[in-house]
């Protein structure tokens, strides 16, 4: 089949014993199963006729869509199975119709593609590839896949010294269209929080009509530096006098890299998908609200299926160098509650009393106001610490709770868990055997062993149908 290819014109850009104590109480935890995922019904022209579990896995240093018709045990293996294709950094399963493979390439754009399940339940792949520059963060919202980053507007956009002003770059991904595009209106990513740094946005959450995201400060620009007189260097020992640093974290001489801010977190609401006039509101409860791996920022804003948006913060911004620029405050979660434009001023829980100290990498909503994390195994003011294990928290009743039944020796998690009917399914690379999913109960945190996967590592797992 002859591929249509897509370009997109983006710049470069900067980037990458179980617990039941509680903030609130001595509760028990409650002793009920999850309950069902809310499904979409199908449109009037459609009929489902029939569907598979997607897993994608590396074997043989190739990469495999894999179909089972469970997830809960047994075995799969690519003999006779699946779809060989490129590999991907991330997997979206847009609904149970589409698969998407991102394609994430430093410095360079990186082919896209997408899949859908056939009449025979196999995995093919649909006929257009999408060229897409560097991303930070992605999401989806009504009919898109959005991808955001923070890049240079272009000379346009200097001062009269010629310092170039940084600005949001997203990209949209029409599933149903197979078309692509960027935003053509110019959206100014400086002193976007009235404190002169420019920001980058962490996640994009579609919940109750709206886009919330994390703008996350990334200290001055040049631009920054010299604005307004240089009224916005609160630390002009910050100021950089030769270039530095590598990946999302490069500078050269005259920024000031990294907030200058790091006690506080921002969310943005958005109307809709063209990202302007944002609702911006600010707590000084938790620190910024995302995940960091190299140039990623990962998403730790969800809602629960009540509409309420959880605000998780790892506060990862204790692994500073600068003393002003570490965070003192701990890995912690406030709320917005469904409808409301400001935070819930009796919200609050201080994760770390629960975690020994330890901070988190990622999260997921599971079901209800049940949420999955990926978790350190130390505090960030150890060194050698590493996202190995997992955990449970439940944000009513502010619990946290390690998940048990997992093997010891752990090497990765795969990037896109996989949540039906109430469980989360959670693919699991070991060291001293195949890797696997692991099906967690979120009421209970227990996991159990589900489907072994023949293969050198898992990426993530779905389910996708056909409908006629």
């Amino acid at each position: 089949m002859k591929k249509n290819y897509l370009m997109s014109l983006l710049a470069a850009v900067l980037v990458s014993g179980c617990m039941f104590t509680s903030c609130g109480g001595d509760d028990d935890p409650v002793k009920a199963e999850p309950k069902d995922e809310p499904k979409e019904e199908p449109k009037e022209d459609e009929k489902e006729i029939v569907s598979n579990y997607v897993i994608a896995a590396t074997v043989g240093g190739a990469s495999y869509l894999l179909t089972a018709n469970t997830l809960a045990e047994g075995t799969v293996s690519a003999k006779n199975n699946g779809l060989e294709t490129e590999t991907g950094t991330y997997w979206i399963y847009y609904q149970d119709k589409y698969l998407y493979r991102l394609v994430y390439n430093q410095g360079s754009a990186g082919i896209s593609s997408s899949y859908i399940l056939n009449e025979k339940g196999e995995v093919t792949d649909r006929d257009m590839q999408y060229e897409i520059k560097r991303f930070t963060s992605f999401g989806t919202y009504k009919g898109f896949i959005i991808t955001s980053s923070t890049g240079m507007l272009g000379t346009d956009y200097a001062d009269a010294n010629g310092n170039q002003q940084y600005g949001f770059q997203l990209s949209y991904l029409d599933v149903d269209k197979e078309t692509f595009n960027y935003n053509s209106d110019v959206i100014i990513a400086e002193n976007y929080l009235d404190n002169g740094e420019y920001v980058t946005l962490a996640g994009i959450l579609e919940a109750n009509g709206k886009i919330y995201s994390a703008p996350i400060p990334m200290g001055l620009s040049h631009y920054g530096v010299k604005a307004n007189g240089g009224a916005f260097v609160k630390y002009p020992e910050l100021v950089t006098t030769e270039s530095g640093g590598a990946g999302s974290g490069t500078y050269t001489a005259g920024e000031l890299p990294n907030t200058q801010y790091p006690n506080e977190a921002w969310i943005a609401i958005y109307n809709d998908e063209t990202f302007k006039n944002p609702k911006l509101i600010k707590t000084d409860k938790i620190s910024n609200a995302c995940g960091r791996f190299r140039s990623q920022y990962y998403q730790t804003i969800w809602a629960a299926d009540n509409g309420d948006v959880y605000v998780f913060s790892p506060s990862y911004a204790k692994v500073m160098t600068e003393d002003v620029q570490k965070t003192t405050l701990p890995a912690g979660v406030v709320r917005i509650k469904a409808g409301a434009e400001n935070f819930d001023p009796d919200y609050y829980c201080n994760l770390e009393e629960q975690t020994g100290g330890n901070s988190f990498l990622r999260c997921w909503h599971i079901s209800e106001d049940y949420f999955l994390f990926v978790m350190y195994d130390k505090p960030f003011t150890e060194t050698g610490y590493v996202a190995s294990k997992l955990a449970v928290y439940k944000g009513e009743d502010k619990r946290f709770t390690y998940v048990t039944g997992m093997p010891s020796d752990i090497s990765t998690f795969g990037s896109t868990p996989y949540f039906e009917n109430g469980i989360a399914y959670m693919p699991v690379t070991t060291t001293n055997a195949q890797p696997a999913l692991y099906c967690i109960n979120p009421v209970t945190a227990v996991a159990t062993k589900g489907i072994t996967v023949e293969s050198e590592s898992i990426g993530a797992a779905g389910k996708l149908k056909y409908y006629e």
